[in-house]
């Protein structure tokens, strides 16, 4: 894969390795929220079967993306936390059991299960990776692994961990919940687009993904899977989109109790958006053009050699086996300027984020070996 840098509009006069923090947008689905604003001011233009055509499709490519073998387990969502509340109103919780949860998670994941907690009389493990370095990704994921037990309700993380990439093993912590009965609950947001996922192989019981980093969408959209393990539950929101046979307009007010199929009922209100739901349609369709598997490739290629000569400075970055490629955290040695260095960067605008005690560089296929070279070029 080469580099794609003509498909976004990211100015010459920075090095932009901060998709983590907010991907820039594709040109096309610039081009596309455009005329999707234009068609709103003619609502005589819009018809009743557009507010659930296009909601379908985007759907069905969200679950090409992630291989999920039914389009109707998806949702639309406009927050990951908004998807993260939805699975967690409607998990088992019993008194006295346990909800896991990694150090350092994003507030997403966490606020909504401290509440669920509190609420059925249960409690929060945290498990924290190992104070030394020496194999510090395998060691954190065998102590997910080893905290899984028969008291353990829900296991809820990340793919990947937002602050310095950390990849766990979902599909071997999936297979020992599945021994407790224990729902995996899988926040997606930092990962899916840029490293593939297969719902059909890992199995987890929600996945859920903002739109607006790594599947290059716009803000306020995202999607989520609910298993069949949900198909019975009660969405935090009722709109009239999730009932049953809404499309017929005249029925409208003949009001149902029975929802639309699968994980319709977990859309958010207005999910038919005219202006996001076919940029993100849009964004997802050049991801699956590419591929996760291509961009994790790409990611992996380009930054190579930086991360070497880092880890020659004394830097350390996770082992491969055990971090994505797409987002990484160099933690620093002792003698290393690090306020300085911020003010390097920031003076040669080389855009990067500091999270906890790494700073995260998050490269996509709009980066390339030049721009690894230019962030090195600042360590001297």
């Amino acid at each position: 894969m080469q580099h794609q840098k003509h498909h976004f509009d990211l100015s010459e006069d920075i090095t932009y390795l901060n998709g983590a923090y907010m991907a820039p947008q594709l040109k096309s689905v610039t081009e596309v929220g455009l005329s999707s604003v234009v068609k709103k001011s003619k609502p005589n233009e819009i018809l009743p079967e557009d507010f659930f055509t296009q909601k379908e499709i985007l759907k069905q490519r969200f679950a090409t993306l992630v291989d999920a073998p039914d389009y109707k387990n998806m949702a639309i969502i406009p927050s990951v936390s908004y998807g993260i509340a939805n699975a967690a109103n409607n998990v088992t919780i019993q008194k006295g059991s346990e909800i896991i949860l990694v150090d350092e998670q994003f507030p997403s994941n966490v606020y909504i299960w401290r509440e669920i907690a509190q609420k059925h009389d249960a409690f929060i493990t945290i498990i924290k990776p190992p104070l030394d370095f020496k194999n510090r990704g395998a060691i954190w994921n065998q102590n997910i692994l080893n905290a899984i037990t028969e008291k353990t309700a829900v296991v809820a993380m990340c793919n990947v961990h937002w602050a310095d990439g950390t990849l766990f093993d979902l599909k071997t912590i999936r297979a020992k919940t599945k021994t407790v009965d224990a729902s995996l609950i899988i926040d997606g947001t930092q990962s899916i687009g840029a490293l593939p996922f297969s719902i059909a192989e890992i199995q987890p019981d929600a996945l859920i993904c903002g739109g607006y980093k790594w599947m290059l969408g716009p803000y306020s959209i995202g999607m989520a899977y609910y298993s069949d393990a949900f198909n019975d539950g009660t969405p935090i929101e009722h709109n009239w989109m999730s009932r049953y046979n809404s499309e017929d307009f005249s029925k409208l007010t003949q009001y149902e109790d029975r929802y639309q199929e699968k994980a319709a009922r977990y859309s958010v209100g207005e999910s038919s958006n005219f202006v996001l739901t076919p940029m993100l349609i849009r964004a997802i369709e050049q991801l699956i053009e590419w591929s996760p598997a291509a961009i994790q490739e790409y990611c992996k290629t380009i930054s190579a050699s930086a991360i070497q000569k880092l880890r020659d400075l004394g830097c350390f970055i996770e082992d491969d086996l055990h971090r994505a490629h797409h987002l990484f955290g160099i933690y620093f040695p002792e003698h290393m300027d690090v306020e300085k260095l911020n003010a390097k960067l920031k003076q040669e605008n080389i855009i990067v984020s500091f999270r906890g005690n790494a700073m995260r560089v998050s490269p996509n296929v709009y980066n390339d070996t030049a721009d690894f070279d230019r962030l090195i070029h600042q360590f001297n």
